[in-house]
């Protein structure tokens, strides 16, 4: 196992119990205008997984692995419409892409062979790193959203079931 699958297995365990089960009420729910719901920060780092897995492999996507790559952008770094409606998010689809993301993902970060860990991509945010940088960056990436879950979960008005 890589030095960095340790922390990714963690990390990413805990934010997935974290909005395990959660009901579409509670996934769409907004702290405020400018802050991600829990369905939309679970499709982006899912889609931030898939983007990095597929430009480390060059692996030809299905249609929602697109989806979900687009899901790494879009209403998270820039101003487009992210590609998950609040009508769709519901935990079952949710899961779903957290599953894809760890299918793909998973054995990279496991493995972070030499060659990977050299290998030259682009981050979501825009700059040019390397594979180490992105296993770096999948390593600490669910701990952000798990922490942003903690607070949504925690503020006056969020739906309890």
């Amino acid at each position: 196992m890589s030095d960095f699958a340790t922390a990714w297995e963690l990390c990413r365990g805990r934010f997935v119990a974290s909005i395990q089960n959660l009901t579409p009420d509670q996934l769409n729910w907004r702290l405020h205008k400018d802050a991600l719901t829990l369905g939309e920060a679970a499709f982006h780092f899912a889609g931030a997984e898939v983007n990095f897995a597929q430009q480390l492999t060059g692996q030809d996507l299905d249609e929602f692995g697109k989806k979900l790559r687009a899901a790494a952008l879009d209403g998270v770094v820039n101003e487009e419409k992210p590609p998950f409606s609040p009508e769709e998010t519901t935990w079952e689809l949710v899961k779903k892409a957290l599953d894809y993301g760890e299918a793909i993902m998973g054995p990279l970060v496991r493995s972070a062979t030499p060659e990977l860990r050299q290998k030259s991509l682009v981050s979501v945010l825009g700059p040019t790193i390397t594979g180490d940088g992105a296993f770096a960056r999948m390593a600490f990436h669910a701990a952000y959203h798990d922490g942003q879950a903690y607070l949504i979960k925690n503020a006056p008005g969020f739906p309890r079931s």
